[in-house]
């Protein structure tokens, strides 16, 4: 993966491993369990997990409610499959970000540009992963939280590098992560906005992300305790 907005569509499937090959069958069936997550991310995006049955989901993609239970045993499988999904895409975008070995400022241009991209291509899974996390299943709820710590992390490491390069005020880790938090707050609120034109709104939230990653606090000590 070599470009963050390749990682905001998500890995291509593997299709060279020759213990489960391909068949017109298996992919017809691949492709109709993705037309059923994006139906019900945008059904729960809309009325949320609670409102939504999975009848309604099946009804949305042309299935009927029976044949839905050979796709998901239930409503919550569906769910854990979606939030895991994009937890994934996240964590391994912003992975592939940083790995690319840039200097922090055109890494932290590069992450921010990744989420943005994965906030238009994917923005009711976001809705979803915001509202619906604790209707997970534990075991897939701990994994996303996981997936989603190390995500995080990823981008306080690069903001404290780049505040180090350009000799701003010291930010403690804490300040950075609470920073990072924010502006995921901030990204993350973008499908709950007025309506306004993509290509402008992209570059607002680019500008107003980075304002809250870069700028120093005035007047805030280094020490947390202070």
């Amino acid at each position: 993966m070599s470009t963050a907005s390749n990682s905001a569509d998500g890995p291509a499937p593997d299709t060279t491993d020759p213990a489960r090959p391909v068949t017109k069958r298996s992919a017809a069936k691949a492709a109709r369990r993705a037309e059923l997550l994006t139906a019900a991310a945008r059904q729960m995006a809309e009325r949320g997990f609670a409102g939504v049955r999975l009848e309604d989901i099946g009804g949305a993609a042309g299935v009927s409610g029976p044949a839905m239970y050979r796709h998901f045993a239930s409503k919550v499988e569906l769910l854990d499959e979606m939030l895991l999904d994009i937890s994934r895409r996240l964590h391994d975008g912003g992975a592939a970000v940083v790995d690319q070995g840039l200097p922090a400022a055109q890494t932290l241009d590069a992450l921010i540009a990744f989420h943005i991209d994965v906030l238009v291509t994917k923005p009711d899974l976001i809705a979803v992963q915001d509202r619906d996390l604790t209707s997970m299943t534990p075991d897939a709820n701990h994994e996303v939280r996981r997936l989603q710590r190390l995500y995080v992390e990823r981008w306080v490491d690069v903001v404290l590098a780049l505040s180090a390069e350009n000799d701003e005020i010291p930010l403690h880790r804490d300040e950075a992560r609470v920073r990072v938090h924010a502006m995921f707050g901030l990204l993350n609120s973008s499908p709950r906005l007025p309506a306004f034109p993509a290509d402008r709104l992209r570059q607002l939230l680019s500008a107003m992300a980075l304002a809250a990653l870069r700028v120093p606090s005035a007047g805030m000590s280094e020490n947390p305790d202070c």
